[in-house]
């Protein structure tokens, strides 16, 4: 059994073994593969709504901007095996180190975990980034785990995001200057 102590009194538990233990076997084990970076990317759903709900400045928000890059930074403080992380858009990449073990390196743990933890941070620190703006409704992300062999392909992938990212912004401008002018783009 386990040993613990609580106000001074001493408590003797065992572990508690039921008929109905057997559910755990339907638990799906997902590692990772070991030896590669992870990258845990998060993304914003429905980012566009939100923005315009929220009064969001064209095209660039800087308190939006300053809000993920702070909830970016909690994460990296929260999870040491952190390397760095990029932000692009509405979107966040977490790049983890090589030889990290952070919860077995399950792929569903760390991406509920990384996830949860940035959008309860959008969260909690809406209020410093938009005093002036009421959070209508909490915002959603999703998340993806994927691991890169080495720092090539890592570089690959990051600059697929920095390419993605500034064709997205692109195309917004188009459409914005195509609906101000009244032109079709």
């Amino acid at each position: 059994g386990i040993n613990a102590e609580y106000g001074g009194l001493q408590i003797q538990t065992t572990m508690a073994k039921s008929k109905y233990e057997y559910v755990k076997k339907f638990e799906v084990a997902d590692p990772l593969l070991p030896s590669t970076f992870i990258v845990i990317r998060i993304d914003g759903k429905g980012f566009h709504k939100f923005t315009k709900d929220h009064s969001y400045k064209k095209p660039n928000d800087e308190r939006g901007l300053g809000l993920m890059n702070s909830c970016a930074i909690e994460v990296m403080r929260q999870f040491g095996d952190i390397v760095f992380a990029i932000g692009l858009s509405d979107e966040y990449s977490f790049v983890f180190r090589k030889d990290s073990n952070l919860f077995q390196r399950r792929a569903s743990k760390l991406v509920s975990t990384i996830v949860s933890y940035f959008a309860s941070q959008f969260v909690f620190q809406w209020r410093s980034f938009f005093p002036q703006q009421e959070l209508l409704y909490p915002p959603c992300f999703d998340g993806r785990a994927v691991c890169y062999p080495d720092e090539r392909i890592l570089k690959d992938y990051l600059s697929w995001r920095q390419v993605d990212c500034k064709d997205i912004f692109l195309r917004v401008q188009i459409v914005e200057v195509s609906l101000k002018t009244n032109r079709p783009h």
